[in-house]
């Protein structure tokens, strides 16, 4: 696999980051209204408000904007899960996977069609997970979750099922949010996919078998 186009620069001052954001923010926007095929940098320094110079200081082409917005959405879904586990109050590992898990489905309805854009048009954009840093600190904080609720998972390979839990996780919520959605209220959805999770990871709830006729 060739290596991914990359930014020129990595922006250190807030007042380069607040630009940076307008220009990904604008890149979003017209990638969702027109295509990859209709974007082009002029269009997103038009958008942005700001000069195509301005934009090629930090990005060499219209491709390194798409593997900037893979990153980005990665830095999303990382901070949107840190809040989510924010808290003081003891919780099952149930209860956290359900907060992750509305915390995502909350930040993949903010923008659909960006995200079809992204994970069906383009995926090859989206960096290898050991080379996304917002990726790697999702991984660890995963993991890190299912050793400190090792007592309640029956599963001895945690390795294997944080690659698994995520996996999941980001397959069954794109596919519910990104048109043409899922079958069912996304309340119904989230409630299904912890109760997949946490059935996978703490063992099925016993049941009682069904009486033959």
């Amino acid at each position: 696999m060739s290596a991914l186009p990359q930014p020129r620069r990595i922006p250190r001052q807030s007042r380069s980051r607040a630009l940076v954001e307008a220009i990904l923010e604008a890149t979003a926007r017209v990638l969702t209204e027109r295509g990859y095929a209709g974007t082009n940098t002029n269009l997103v320094a038009e958008r942005a408000g700001v000069s195509v110079g301005s934009v090629y200081q930090y990005f060499p082409n219209k491709d390194s904007l798409l593997t900037a917005l893979h990153e980005r959405h990665a830095q999303q879904m990382q901070a949107a899960m840190e809040a989510a586990l924010a808290t003081t109050t003891p919780l099952s590992l149930r209860d956290k996977l359900a907060a992750i898990v509305h915390a995502w489905m909350a930040a993949h309805q903010v923008a659909p069609q960006l995200h079809r854009v992204l994970e069906q048009e383009f995926p090859f954009f989206d960096a290898p997970k050991d080379q996304s840093a917002a990726d790697q600190g999702i991984w660890l904080r995963v993991r890190q979750l299912l050793d400190e609720h090792r007592h309640e998972i029956v599963l001895e390979d945690h390795e294997l099922a944080t690659w698994m839990l995520l996996q999941t996780m980001e397959s069954l919520i794109h596919a519910a949010v990104i048109p043409p959605g899922a079958p069912r209220p996304a309340a119904e959805v989230e409630q299904a996919i912890v109760g997949m999770l946490s059935s996978y990871l703490c063992g099925f709830p016993q049941t009682s078998p069904k009486m033959l006729d």
